[in-house]
């Protein structure tokens, strides 16, 4: 009951903003048929190489709250956020490695001060506890996804990566996912790959901020 009245709840706040992002460009070739056939599985009409959106920098200010859902073969990983404006961002897990199958997040931006609460449930929709993160501090207006594996910490911003590789694709949800957006991850060696490692699902309606194409060096060099 508490999971269908959340997600009631910020359906109703974000319908009436609902915002596409730009596509990305350009796209990342995935390979095989993994992540078409789970998107399929979902009952998603997605084109995998040909609907990619650029979000590796989100502005989520008008997003009092999302809920997230977490799929894939990588179920060990952990899902989480950060401040995509600083060079070291501390890490806000949002679903973490234990969490089993069924399992689901609420997270809040408060003020008063700046933080990020977090609050897990298990899939019975009890709570399981609840996270607030101060350091940062969190920003929304420059908020980024990542996820943590055995293979290191991958993030939407691509030059974070090894390489400056994509490692997580963003996709609009459509039919009852409509309003809602999936991050696909790709957690293997790379670069490239099916995408399907480790798939978020998360309630939000996203507005990228405008990328400024740089390197690492350039990026650490901004916040000496």
């Amino acid at each position: 009951m508490l999971k269908r009245l959340l997600s009631t709840a910020l359906l109703l706040t974000l319908t009436a903003a609902i915002a596409h992002a730009a596509a990305r460009v350009p796209q990342v070739p995935v390979s095989g048929t993994a992540l078409a056939t789970f998107f399929a599985s979902q009952g998603q009409t997605i084109d995998v190489n040909n609907q990619q959106l650029d979000l590796q920098t989100m502005d989520l200010s008008s997003t009092p709250a999302f809920e997230a859902h977490v799929f894939g073969t990588d179920l060990g990983a952990t899902f989480g956020g950060y401040n995509t404006a600083l060079a070291v961002p501390p890490l806000y897990i949002i679903v973490p490695g234990a969490a089993t199958t069924g399992w689901f997040s609420s997270t809040s931006f408060r003020t008063s001060p700046t933080r990020v609460v977090v609050n897990l449930f298990d899939a019975s929709d009890a709570l399981q506890g609840s996270t607030t993160y101060l350091s940062g501090p969190p920003d929304p207006s420059t908020f980024g996804f990542y996820a943590q594996s055995a293979g290191g910490v991958f993030y939407t911003q691509d030059v974070r990566n090894a390489g400056g590789t994509a490692r997580i694709l963003a996709y609009n949800g459509t039919g009852s996912r409509t309003g809602w957006t999936w991050f696909a991850c790709e957690t293997g060696a790379g670069p490239g790959g099916d995408f399907a490692d480790f798939i978020a699902l998360v309630n939000l309606s996203l507005a990228p901020v405008p990328v400024s194409h740089t390197d690492w060096g350039t990026l650490k060099r901004r916040f000496r």
